[in-house]
Order: structure tokens, then sequence, then C-alpha cells
């Protein structure tokens, strides 16, 4: 979590939804963006998203195919974001 230690909640909400959605990556971002999110239902999506994720990083055996399933679900949050889907493999 160091690199994005100093990152805080007024700067990741200068970034668009679509720009925070395609630079989640780890579960710290996830919840500045939860933090920063204006619409209900998309705070209620990214904390699902985020039980998912969460629950992958501590698992002892993460499955690969709901991993995968859960980025593909990320991505579909937003139009722009949608769009990096055909470029990923195995996605």
């Amino acid at each position: 979590m160091s690199q994005h230690a100093g990152l805080t909640e007024e700067r990741w909400a200068s970034f668009g939804i679509d720009q925070q959605i395609l630079m989640v990556g780890i579960l710290n971002l996830t919840d500045l963006t939860v933090s920063c999110a204006r619409r209900p239902s998309l705070r209620r999506e990214l904390l699902r998203w985020r039980d998912v994720v969460a629950r992958q990083y501590v698992d002892e055996e993460p499955d690969p195919l709901t991993h995968r399933a859960a980025f593909r679900a990320l991505l579909q949050l937003t139009p722009a974001a949608a769009k990096q889907i055909p470029l990923l493999a195995g996605v």
C-alpha cells in the first residue's frame, strides 16, 4: 500500500469515475472510489465487488475464474472502462 499512502480522498475525487474504475487495482483505491461515489447504486456495486476481491485476496487458493469475472464486472461499471474488456486476454 505504500505506493498510494499519500493519496487523499480529495485527490482521488479529482479523477472522473471512468478514470477511477480503470485505475482501481488494490483495495485501498477501491475504498477511495467508494468514499467518492455520489450515486448510492455505484457505491453498492463497488462494495460488492470489493467483497469478492477481498475474499480472493485472503483465500489460500484463489479462483482465477472468479477473479476474471470480478475484473470484468468492475470494468462494466462505466462505458469508458467497458471499452477495455475486448483488449484483455482471458476476460
